[in-house]
């Protein structure tokens, strides 16, 4: 579970009901079904028909992704790619074949694959960036529905608070009314500006970084094969992916 995640937003929500009462107000008065559902279910419509079905599926499967994130471990990734490199090397390409089942990646377990069936250096090129650049663009495309509705959120709440205020204007021969319902309506702006800000934006950026931890990964997998299939010595392969990943080489053993 991603710690961070979970505190910033169980802070948020804190420092925002201490300030109310620091003001002298109190938790309940945030506290409006009628509003939540004006503004979560204004916006997930607004969502629904701003983004076609299967992204809608696939933005909402990706929550998981924030809170709890995949390990993509690059330094451990490189090490474990010189290992096949050395392998190789010293045994042929076909000794890696065992190590194909014992791979749980399964972008490197197909680039394995490829390495092993001897496929062409250009066409496992190809074959490895489209599979990549396709799994990216895809999450890109769904983790954007967070975005979305950050957008539409605000304006949704908005639209809950001038129905509020419509119907304390429907109340104006009672003056007891006024004052706790003009309160109930400007709940419904702070749903929508708070969901926006504290939840959906927040995990919209998150998710990105997520996808750009991914394709980092993805692509050291394949510049790490191709490596492989030019024959690159092992300390060289090391130099490029480290120089590649951003990270020093692993260090050697003594």
């Amino acid at each position: 579970m991603d710690i961070a995640t979970v505190a910033g937003l169980v802070g948020a929500i804190a420092a925002i009901l201490v300030g109310q009462a620091l003001e002298g107000g109190h938790a309940g008065s945030l506290v409006q079904a009628t509003a939540f559902i004006i503004v979560a279910g204004g916006t997930l419509g607004a969502v629904a028909v701003a983004s076609p079905g299967k992204q809608l599926k696939q933005g909402f499967g990706l929550l998981k992704v924030a809170v709890f994130p995949p390990k993509h471990d690059v330094n451990a990734l490189v090490t474990l790619i010189l290992e096949y490199a050395a392998l190789a090397r010293k045994e042929g390409v076909l000794a890696l074949e065992p190590k194909i089942d014992q791979t749980k990646d399964p972008f490197l377990r197909r680039a394995l694959q490829l390495l092993v069936d001897g496929v062409d250096h250009a066409v496992t090129r190809d074959i490895l960036e489209e599979d990549c650049h396709h799994t990216i663009t895809t999450k890109l495309a769904a983790a954007k529905l967070w975005e979305t509705a950050g957008g539409f959120a605000p304006t949704v709440g908005i639209l809950g608070a001038v129905l509020g205020l419509i119907h304390v204007m429907e109340n104006l021969s009672d003056p007891s009314k006024l004052g706790g319902g003009i309160a109930t309506a400007f709940v419904a702006t702070v749903y929508g500006v708070g969901l926006a800000n504290l939840v959906f934006l927040p995990i919209g950026s998150k998710l990105k970084t997520r996808i750009a931890h991914e394709k980092e990964f993805k692509t050291l997998i394949i510049e790490g094969i191709l490596g492989m299939q030019e024959g690159l010595p092992t300390s060289v392969l090391s130099e490029k992916l480290s120089a590649f990943s951003g990270h020093p080489p692993p260090a050697k053993k003594a």
